[in-house]
Order: structure tokens, then C-alpha cells, then sequence
């Protein structure tokens, strides 16, 4: 029979797998002798036995618990719901990946109407007692018993309201007494009932924490964070301790070090005579950690003393959260705080600097995902604004867009395309998904630790908290500061580094890269063995690649250069005029533009290699609708035109039919249409080679010129294409007088290219893996359909683990790209191999490129994130690293 119950005597650091983040940390806390309130921990693993048995306790499990509670009784001197010094203890969820928020936690179990007499006596402290009762029913009636929380808050709201009062420790012995018998009536007339055995109050309480691990917010936190659904939940009972016993007692939580700059400086907040929750579910306002050493002076003094021994125990910066029971220190949890990208790279770097650790710790510590934090936009410092309100700068970065009150509105509004800022009294773990949703979070309540401060920080998004300014009225559907009314649908702007409400549209800038960036980047790029390039279409994409660190260009897509306004008219008369000389006309009208293109990039990129594809989507995508040139000859028609211009237009309109295609993706484009329009790709050589001659002759410094030719299934295909480039070059040679070395490969995305890659290899000088493309034929996936159709059932169903389009799919798409490298460097050994499709910036794509090719490309703005993880992948492969 498994070992499903472990002491807090029992545990260490070591097995957080079993125990969870916080029965781990509880464990090895008290190891090294930090006050923690006595406990034991169910493992995740009785979770997980618990959901495979159809949410029926595996064997053993409660005899376990009720040995592992009897000894808790022993050591305590007190029992379970006694009549006399009653036992209370709390039960508490555990993941393994930190979750804040998201699943369920029951504090003071084991109240009765018999016991909250007993503790009223032990403590001589009626209030308290009372006080603790009626926190127990109400979490136990919304959590265990599933009853809506707003019953329960709407008869504390309204005792409130008539004692003309607005905290609750206003609340006297008697309010108390009332709320206790009004929350039993509120469950009795929900068909359910409040169970007075503390054994039966337990057990049902551990299934609720085991039963959260699935709840919807859990569910959508895990899938946002990409978290294994597998883990499960720990329980950790624990013995209580009270904040709320008087004004010598309080609870908080803290920060060894800021988590919004990284600065080694006192943060966190707390509470009076309060309970944890009343912390991070900002019911009250708390105080600013640092006037604790005025409030209760010796507990300020040993917390001081247990964050600094915590910190340099872990070698992280800690989250903890603490009880002050009548001026004694209790440690409730630690685990490793979630930070902005700003102060994870500050920490990182002040505890190398404190040699605290290493440079490789270091780079192992952070999430290449979050460090687009560092580059989101941020309010313009020259625009002009118009401030509404002010709250706690929560979250870093700006976000703009429209108002919405409702979490559910918010993805509604999102995925209709809209923008939206979710406007909030307090976000609670049930608004994950909205938040998720919006550009940004305002709450009217609660702190910079509240759930709304935390979750957003964690997923880069600005928010503001605490801004009491507002007066919400979430039915009317708008939100009022002093005479201006913000209705729902308004726009507004969040700085989450000011804190600031600005009314309106406001220009933002994109952000400076700090000196901590560009030290950790360094060091990153000294472990690294993977090269990064970006991909980028222009000049102006081009820069942005250099200043963020990329080491050329790994897809310039020319298409893209097609596509604009003013070429477009030029594009079409070269695909569907029937006349020569208009032809020739609009070809060379292109070359001349595309020209003029990549010697603006080949500037930007100096020596660095630049990698151009040549013309790739069918010729349908560059041409007029058919539904538009039927209306142009119905109005024609209408109007009365001659036949001739009539017969134009319909000339134009068979041309059109004439390139349609059942299956585009999959028929005349890349590769074929060089094959068959071969004037296209002339035009494509003819302005890459002339750009970089005349680069080369003003700047004195020699593009790194490599031409791609996309879609090659067949050996042919390469040689007629290459062939054909090598002859225009030859002919642009001789015409400047000149000439630059260049290099030819091919993209590598038709699933037949992987199989006979020792056929086309030797025709090449690089392989550049297209993924997307390569991920649509492998799988038989059309990816405009897929992501929007099936694709999130098959997240849900475990069909799939990730999204084929966001990560590789190894064991399929990836070992094709395997497959291929073995086979082309067979016949080529010098062959270079690169990735430029989407996968490039994706860090677990980035982890199993590192084996397989020399580079991969990606967006601009992503570039750093894969030089982290390029690091990463490295230091993975050496023996004692591990992430």
C-alpha cells in the first residue's frame, strides 16, 4: 500500500512531487527550524488515486490520515472538535507548479456549536471564537458544499448596512452570533447540511481540495501556464493559528525581495486581528509590510530575521505568508516568488553578483516566455493623458481598450477581435479566463498581493489594483470617478507601472532594454550553441532583429513585399494581363520596388546572412476577388459601358477562374509557380543580386546573400530552379562588372522533401525546416481550420499535448526533420540546417531544435526568448544541469 500521509517531520524539499510546493516547503521549513504550525501533508499521488478511482478515497488513505491526526492531537494536547481546548485545523491545497488562487482552501475546521464554546473559553475570547465560526461556515458552505459565496456575502453586506458599519471587526460577539445561524440557514434552504462531526467535516473537506484540482479555473490556469494535468494536488492539514485574535495578532504575506523591480527592499502587506484571506482576497485594505515594526515590533524583527534565512536557504527570492498569533510568528508557506521579466532578470542578476549562485543557475531560473514583458509597449511620456484615477501599480506595462465588467464578456469581446480592459470590485480565481482575455485589470479592491496583482504579473499583464477611487456599479455597467461616468464599451488605458487610469486612446512606445537584459542576454549567448536569427520583411523588422540580438536574417518572406498597396495593381496586371508589353511593364515596375527592398535590409543587416524566399503563396491570394469583379460587371453593365471595356473586365474575371484551385495550399505556388512562371522568380534573383552589388559598392561591406526556394518535394524541382537563379546571376555579374559569393538551399516543409533529403542535398548549401507547412502535410491539418475547430477539444481530450502549430510535434513532424538531417548530411556533411517557421520562438521547440539544426528564426520580438532558451537547451545537455 502506497505511503500516502507524511508528516511535516517527515518531508523535505526533495519531495515536492509528492507533497506539493507548499507541503514541501512547510517540511523542509521545518527542518531547518522555522516556526511552522504543526502538520502532516497528503501526497499528490492520493489525489491522483482519488480521480482515477471515480473520486472515491484509495485504501488506506484515511487510515493514515486518522494515525497521522491522532499524533498531530498527541503533540498539540488538544482534539479534533473537543469539548474542552478544541483542535482546529486548516486544510489546504498543495500543487506541485505553483498555482495561486486556483484551487480550494478551508480554514478552522473542526467548529461546531459545541467546540466554538470551548475555544471561546481556552482563549477567554469570545469574539474570536465566534468570529472564527462563522469564517468556517461560510468557506465551508461555498467550498465543500458548493453553495453560492454572494448568499453568504450578501447577509454580511446587509448586517453591516444596518449596524451602519463597514469593516467586519466592527462586528460584535452578538452580529456574529446571528451570522453564524443565519449562514445555517442559508444552507438548510440550499438542501444541504452543515455536518457538526469534525471527522465527517474533514474528510469531506479533503475531497473538496482533491475535486478542485479540476475545477474550471484550475483547468483553464494549467492550460494557460502549460501545466501537466497529471500532477494533482497535495492536502496539507495543518494546525490552526490565529491573525485574528486581537490587535497583537495579524496575518500577511511578504516578498524577500520586490517583485515588480527585483530590488532587495522590504514588500509585502498585512493585516490586524485577520485571517489570510482577508489578504488575498481584498476585502480589507492592508498595511504596507514596513509599519508592522510600529504595530507589533518583536514579530516584525523575527520576520525579518526568517525571510533572510529563507532566501539564502532557497538561493531564490521567496512569496511567504505568515501568522502573528498574540505576537508570535508562525510560517504558513514559502515557495519562490512570481515576478515581473524585469525583476526576475534583476534578481538573477544581483544574487550572481551576490554570489548567491551562478550564471547557469541563473539562466535555468528564467521563463523565456515571460521576458515579452520586457517589450510590451508603455505609455508614451510625451503624450498627452488625461488621468481618471490612480491606484497600486500592479503589474507593469500599458494596456488599452474597452471596458468590460464581466469575465465571460471579456473572451466573448476577445474573440470577436476586440480589445478589452476587465474592470473589476476584485478579480477572484473564477475571472482567470477574462483575464486572460483582456489587454489589462483594474480592480477597485484589494492590494498589490491580491489575487488580480498576482495572476497578471505572472502572465505580463498590466494591472492596477486598489484604486478606491472608483465607485463601480457593475449593473449599470459603468464605473464613476468624482462626476466623470465610464460606461461599459468606453476605452480606457492602464498603466500598470504607474498606476495610473487614463481616459481614452494613448499613444504607447515600446520600452528601453535595461542593463540587466542585456547582461543575462550575454551570458545566455556564452552557453548557447544554437544560432538565432529572425525572421523579418523589412527594413524596418530588420533593425528590430539586430537590436534585439538576432544573428541574421533567417526568413525574409517576399510575398509580403508583393502585397502592398501600391505594388498590388502592378502584381495583378503581371498575373492576368494577356498583353506583353504590360507584362514587362509591371515586372519591371516590381523589380525596381523589390530592389529598392533588399537593399534596405541588407543595410540594416551588414555582414550578418540574410535569408530570402523567394515567391511562395499561390497567385489567387494576389488577385481581386471574384465576387468583386462580378459586381465591377454587373455595375459596368448597368451603367451602360461599351463592349469592349465590358469584355475587358470579363477577359479579367476568366483570368482569375483560371487560377482558382479546389486546395491552393497544396497546388500551384513556391517551387511550382517558379517552375511555370519562371519571369517571377527572374525578376526575384535579378533585384536580390543587384541590391547587394550596390550595397557592396556604397557601404564597402558584403551582403551574406542566401536565396531559398520554398516547396521542394523533388530533386528536379531544385535543380531547374537553381539553375535558373545561377543564370541570372551570372547575367547581373557581367553587367555590374562584379560579383558576390551567394548561397542557394531550399525550404524544407513537403513531408517527400524529409524522406529523399539525400537526393536534394547535394543541389543545396542549407535546408531551412518550414514547420508550419511541414506540421499542416504531416499531420493532414489545414491550420486556419484546426486551431479554430478541433484542435482546443483535442487539448481537452488529451488527444493532443500542446498545439502542433505552437510546438513541434516530436514524435512526428520531428522525426522527419530528424530523418532529414541524417540523411542530407550523409551526402552533405557541410549542409547547414535551420528552422524559420513559427516554432522557432517557442522555447520547447527551441529545446529539441538545439539537437537537430544549427539555427532557428523567428520574430523579431521574440529573439531574446530564444536565445534563453537556446541557453537552456545547452546547459540541459551537460551533465548536473536541469531546469
Amino acid at each position: 500500500m502506497p505511503k500516502y500521509v507524511y508528516n511535516f517531520s517527515e518531508g523535505s524539499a526533495e519531495l515536492k512531487s509528492l507533497l506539493g510546493g507548499k507541503g514541501a516547503g512547510l517540511a523542509e521549513m521545518a527542518r531547518i527550524s522555522i516556526p511552522v504550525p504543526l502538520g502532516f501533508t497528503i501526497t499528490t499521488q492520493a489525489c491522483n488515486d482519488y480521480i482515477s478511482n471515480r473520486h472515491t478515497f484509495p485504501e488506506g488513505l484515511l487510515d493514515q490520515v486518522e494515525s497521522a491526526l491522532d499524533q498531530l492531537e498527541k503533540q498539540m494536547g488538544k482534539s479534533l472538535g473537543a469539548a474542552t481546548n478544541p483542535l482546529l485545523v486548516s486544510v489546504r491545497s498543495g500543487a506541485v507548479i505553483s498555482m495561486p488562487g486556483m484551487m480550494d482552501t478551508i480554514l478552522n475546521l473542526g467548529l461546531n456549536d459545541r467546540s466554538v464554546v470551548a475555544l471561546a473559553e481556552a482563549s477567554n475570547n469570545e469574539r474570536f471564537a465566534w468570529d472564527s465560526y462563522r469564517r468556517f461556515i461560510q468557506m465551508y458552505g461555498d467550498i465543500v458544499l458548493g453553495i453560492d459565496h454572494n448568499y453568504f456575502e450578501n447577509s454580511i453586506a446587509k448586517l453591516k448596512d444596518s449596524k451602519k458599519i463597514t469593516n467586519d471587526t466592527d462586528l460584535d460577539v452578538s452580529d456574529l452570533m446571528e451570522l453564524v445561524s443565519v449562514y445555517k440557514e442559508i444552507i438548510d434552504k440550499q438542501g444541504q447540511s452543515f455536518p457538526k462531526d469534525p471527522r465527517e467535516q474533514l474528510y469531506k473537506a479533503i475531497e473538496a481540495v482533491f475535486n478542485s484540482w479540476d475545477n474550471p479555473r484550475a483547468v483553464t490556469y494549467r492550460r494557460h501556464n502549460e501545466i501537466p494535468n497529471d500532477l494533482g494536488t497535495a492536502v496539507n492539514i495543518q494546525s490552526m493559528v490565529f491573525g485574528n485574535m486581537g490587535n497583537t495578532s495579524a496575518t500577511g504575506v511578504g516578498f524577500t525581495r520586490n517583485p515588480s523591480n527585483g530590488k532587495k527592499e522590504l514588500y509585502g502587506e498585512y493585516l490586524i486581528n485577520a485571517q489570510g484571506e482577508d489578504v488575498v482576497a481584498g476585502i480589507r485594505t492592508p498595511k504596507e509590510l514596513s509599519n508592522l515594526k510600529n504595530d507589533i515590533p518583536d514579530a516584525f524583527d523575527q520576520l525579518i530575521k526568517t525571510m533572510s534565512i529563507l532566501e539564502n536557504h532557497y538561493r531564490q527570492a521567496q512569496d511567504i505568508e505568515f501568522t502573528i498569533q498574540e505576537g508570535k510568528l508562525y510560517l504558513l508557506q514559502t515557495r519562490t516568488a512570481k515576478t515581473t521579466s524585469a525583476a526576475s532578470l534583476k534578481i538573477a542578476r544581483d544574487m550572481v553578483e551576490e554570489g548567491l549562485i551562478s550564471k547557469q543557475e541563473a539562466i535555468l531560473r528564467l521563463d523565456p516566455k515571460a521576458l515579452s514583458q520586457l517589450l510590451h509597449p508603455m505609455v508614451d511620456p510625451k503624450a498627452k493623458i488625461d488621468v481618471l484615477a490612480t491606484g497600486l501599480a500592479a503589474s507593469p506595462g500599458a494596456g488599452q481598450g474597452k471596458v468590460i465588467f464581466d469575465a465571460d464578456e471579456a473572451v466573448e469581446m476577445a474573440k470577436s477581435g476586440e480589445k478589452v480592459i476587465l474592470v473589476r470590485w476584485e478579480t477572484t480565481p473564477d475571472d482567470i479566463h477574462g483575464v486572460i482575455a483582456s489587454q489589462g485589470v483594474l480592480t477597485v479592491h484589494g492590494g498589490m498581493t491580491s489575487h488580480a496583482a498576482v495572476v497578471a504579473r505572472g502572465m505580463g499583464k498590466p494591472a492596477v489594483t486598489g484604486c478606491n477611487q472608483i465607485s463601480l456599479n457593475s449593473k449599470l455597467g459603468q464605473f464613476q470617478v468624482g462626476e466623470v461616468i465610464v460606461r461599459q464599451g468606453d476605452e480606457i488605458t492602464v498603466d500598470g507601472t504607474t498606476g495610473q487610469i487614463i481616459l481614452g486612446h494613448v499613444d504607447l512606445v515600446e520600452p528601453d532594454i535595461s542593463q540587466d537584459f542585456q547582461l543575462v542576454m550575454s551570458w545566455a549567448d556564452q552557453i548557447r550553441t544554437l544560432g538565432v536569427r529572425a525572421n523579418a520583411d523589412n527594413a524596418q523588422d530588420a533593425a528590430k532583429a539586430v537590436e534585439y540580438g538576432a544573428e541574421g536574417i533567417g526568413l525574409c518572406r517576399t510575398e509580403h513585399m508583393f502585397m502592398e498597396t501600391d505594388r498590388l495593381p502592378y502584381v495583378q496586371d503581371a498575373i492576368v494581363s494577356d498583353d506583353k508589353k504590360t507584362i514587362d511593364q509591371a515586372l519591371s515596375a516590381i523589380e525596381k520596388m523589390q530592389k529598392q527592398d533588399f537593399k534596405e535590409i541588407f543595410t540594416q543587416m551588414g555582414s550578418l546572412p540574410v535569408t530570402i524566399r523567394l515567391l511562395d503563396p499561390p497567385l489567387h491570394e494576389f488577385l481581386p476577388s471574384v465576387d468583386e469583379l462580378n459586381e465591377q460587371i454587373e455595375d459596368l453593365d448597368a451603367q451602360g459601358v461599351s463592349e469592349d471595356e465590358l469584355k475587358q473586365k470579363k477577359e479579367i474575371l476568366a483570368r482569375v477562374l483560371s487560377f482558382q484551385e479546389a486546395n491552393p495550399m497544396l497546388g500551384a505556388r513556391g517551387v511550382r509557380l517558379g517552375i511555370i512562371r519562371p519571369d517571377l522568380y527572374i525578376l526575384q534573383t535579378r533585384a536580390i543580386i543587384q541590391a547587394a552589388l550596390e550595397v557592396k559598392e556604397q557601404t564597402k561591406i558584403e551582403p551574406m546573400v542566401e536565396i531559398m526556394i520554398p516547396l521542394v518535394g523533388f530533386e528536379t524541382e531544385l535543380q531547374i530552379s537553381k539553375d535558373l537563379i545561377l543564370q541570372v546571376a551570372d547575367e547581373v555579374f557581367k553587367q555590374y562588372g562584379q560579383s558576390i559569393e551567394f548561397k542557394i538551399g531550399t525550404m524544407i516543409e513537403v513531408p517527400r522533401a524529409c524522406v529523399v533529403a539525400d537526393k536534394i542535398a547535394p543541389l543545396a548549401d542549407f535546408f531551412s525546416f518550414g514547420t508550419n507547412d511541414l506540421t499542416q502535410m504531416t499531420l493532414g491539418f489545414s491550420r486556419d481550420d484546426a486551431e479554430g475547430k478541433f484542435i482546443p477539444q483535442y487539448l481537452e481530450k488529451s488527444i493532443l499535448e500542446k498545439n502542433p502549430f505552437e510546438t513541434i510535434d516530436v514524435e512526428g513532424v520531428g522525426q522527419l526533420m530528424k530523418m532529414a538531417r541524417d540523411r542530407a548530411r550523409s551526402v552533405n556533411p557541410d549542409l547547414k540546417l535551420g528552422i524559420c517557421g513559427e516554432h522557432g520562438g517557442d522555447p520547447a521547440s527551441i529545446k529539441f531544435a538545439n539537437n537537430v539544426v544549427d539555427y532557428v528564426s523567428c520574430s523579431p520580438f521574440r529573439v531574446p526568448l530564444a536565445r534563453l532558451a537556446a541557453a537552456q537547451a545547452a546547459l540541459e545537455n551537460k551533465e548536473g544541469f536541469n531546469l
